[in-house]
């Protein structure tokens, strides 16, 4: 599947429609069947630019964090399992690998069907959540796949790639490079604005054109590199340590002026460092999480605030009506969180440059809701 709008030819997020409450609703810019969101800006003459200005030296970096970590996932998904066994026997040199993970739980992109707009059970193109399938799919002829069971499944993006020029903000280097400390901590519930993107982005000498995707370094692997074993498990939280400092995350801002600089920029998708790409939890009343992939560029975060309440975090998570997000629903910009975002920051600055052509295939999963993106940067 393919865009059919040529470069320029996007409407602004003010010219988008509204749905029910949420403004810049941007399920019909592809057709009510694209199952891409703004991938589909990654045409081939978007590529093959991309590919002849940024390969340059031959040099490449990993964006991918061992799917080890974090060892104690948080957001209460399942911890890794990664088990190498030898078939034959100890004195017998073959190994296989078995893996339990979930897709989440480390460097990942969100699909399109792994966060809905709540608040009236749709996915996507206003897809209702009842229609997705659930549970174990056993499949045997690929050629006899029933298409309700995997629609907006992280195979659309598998097969068509997820390739262009990456363009890396540097916050971290940003506020620290002169020797200052890191005025915010990335465990905490800490905005980033438009406004420091936007400076970031002019003193690195980066201008943002169509179909780039959109990398930031906020901090949070670099604290974790840094925390002690105990810190790390407490990032998990769970019944007896259920309190909000666990589970908050810097990121980037929840608001229509958010939302207005994603769109407008046209990015193709836009991954962080951080196990929540906006800043978690939401102030009162905006959530990106929901907009953005059910909208289809980012969204989800609570639209109350949460530390006024005395439930545990997630009953009042599931609970609450969404009211202004990004995660989910109508922006359409795919979301990438906990990027390994180390080395890369290491050779930008190296280069001086803060674009390079950028690849990411994730697994060929039919269905799937989540998927690591096994990325990586070339310069």
């Amino acid at each position: 599947m393919t865009s059919r709008l040529k470069l320029g030819a996007l409407p602004t997020f003010d010219e988008l429609p509204s749905f029910h409450d949420f403004k810049g609703c941007a399920w019909d810019v592809w057709g009510k069947d694209d199952e891409l969101g703004t991938i589909n800006l990654l045409t081939p003459e978007v590529v093959a630019q991309a590919a002849q200005e940024e390969i340059r030296l031959g040099r490449t970096v990993s964006l991918n964090w061992p799917i080890h970590f974090p060892s104690r996932p948080v957001f209460e998904r399942k911890i890794p399992s990664i088990t190498t066994f030898a078939k034959h026997g100890p004195t017998i040199p073959i190994r296989d690998d078995v893996i339990h993970i979930n897709t989440q739980s480390g460097s990942q992109w969100d699909g399109l069907k792994h966060y809905g707009l709540t608040e009236h059970n749709v996915f996507y193109n206003n897809t209702p959540a009842e229609t997705l399938s659930e549970g174990e799919m056993e499949l045997h002829d690929p050629s006899e796949i029933d298409y309700s069971k995997v629609k907006l499944g992280i195979h659309n993006w598998a097969n068509h790639g997820i390739c262009g020029r990456g363009v890396f903000l540097d916050v971290v280097r940003y506020y620290t490079a002169n020797g200052e400390a890191l005025p915010y901590d990335p465990w905490t519930s800490h905005p980033i604005t438009v406004a420091e993107l936007e400076d970031i982005a002019k003193k690195q000498g980066v201008e943002f054109r169509q179909g780039d995707i959109l990398l930031l370094r906020v901090g949070f692997i670099q604290k974790y590199y840094a925390s002690t074993n105990e810190a790390k498990a407490d990032l998990r939280g769970g019944s007896e340590k259920e309190t909000f400092k666990t589970k908050y995350s810097a990121g980037i801002e929840q608001s229509e002026d958010m939302k207005r600089f994603l769109w407008n920029n046209h990015f193709a998708a836009i991954a962080s460092d951080q196990p929540s790409m906006e800043c978690w939890p939401a102030p009162m009343g905006t959530q990106l999480h929901q907009v953005s992939l059910a909208t289809s560029i980012i969204a989800a975060l609570n639209s109350r605030d949460l530390a006024d309440d005395s439930r545990p975090l997630w009953d009042a998570y599931w609970s609450v009506p969404y009211t202004n997000l990004l995660h989910t629903i109508f922006i359409s910009t795919q979301t990438g969180e906990l990027f390994d975002l180390e080395a890369l920051s290491v050779l930008c600055q190296e280069t001086g440059r803060y674009t390079f052509f950028f690849t990411s295939w994730p697994l060929n999963i039919l269905g799937g809701a989540a998927s690591p993106p096994n990325a990586a940067a070339y310069f």
